[in-house]
């Protein structure tokens, strides 16, 4: 179990909701790894609570799928499975589809050069090879294309998508060989944005999201 889960307050939530928040983060950044036992003493311990918050967000945590009840062993991180990307991503497909057509239309000049900026640091994350910031400037960079939309209930949907996503995204980063490939997509979904070339921009998404999917599911494949 990963060193650096710690639990973080806030003021305005109750223990369990921070309690839930915590051990959900650090399975979807990959700190709590599929398979690993859940043992509620243990994370009592390690975050400091009693037993009762722990034993709730794990509850919580199996409704979304996260973590899976086994008979006689008791909790644990589900593994990342290929039926969960792809509905994830068959979701995402459609959602950023929509979303880069509201971009073409209302990202303004300024929001154009701040993504141009995005995916300089981007770029500059590669160069580093730093996986945690390639991951970092990866999601600003579509975030900023999710708020050029001017659609707040859009955005808060993939934001959604993209909690999810995060453990998929990880998986993708971490084969070195595909991150010029991003680099060339982010560059040509940019272009076409620029460009206000929906139907362009719209494949560029597309082809940006399956490529994902064909990667991490190989991944997938070969960890089982």
């Amino acid at each position: 179990m990963s060193h650096n889960l710690k639990v973080t307050m806030n003021e305005y939530l109750p223990l369990r909701d921070v309690v839930f928040n915590t051990l959900r983060q650090a399975i979807l950044k990959g700190e709590l790894e599929p398979g690993e036992r859940l043992m509620e003493i243990q994370l009592a311990d390690r975050l400091g609570v009693s037993r009762t918050p722990i034993r709730e967000a794990i509850r919580k945590l199996e409704l979304e799928g996260l973590v899976l009840m086994i008979p006689r062993k008791g909790a644990e991180v589900a593994k990342i499975s290929e039926k969960n990307l792809r509905d994830v991503l068959e979701v995402r497909r459609s959602l950023e589809e929509l979303a880069i057509e509201l971009a073409c239309q209302h990202m303004t000049d300024e929001d154009i050069s701040e993504l141009a900026l995005a995916q300089g640091a981007f770029c500059a994350a590669v160069k580093a090879s730093d996986s945690m910031k390639i991951a970092e400037t990866d999601e600003h960079y579509h975030d900023l294309i999710y708020e050029g939309t001017g659609n707040t209930r859009l955005v808060q949907i993939l934001n959604n998508l993209r909690e999810q996503m995060y453990r998929y995204r990880l998986e993708y980063i971490k084969d070195v060989a595909k991150r010029q490939i991003l680099i060339v997509e982010h560059d040509h979904i940019l272009d076409a944005l620029k460009n206000r070339r929906v139907a362009e921009a719209k494949t560029a998404i597309r082809e940006h999201i399956d490529n994902q999917e064909i990667t991490v599911s190989q991944n997938i494949k070969e960890q089982h």
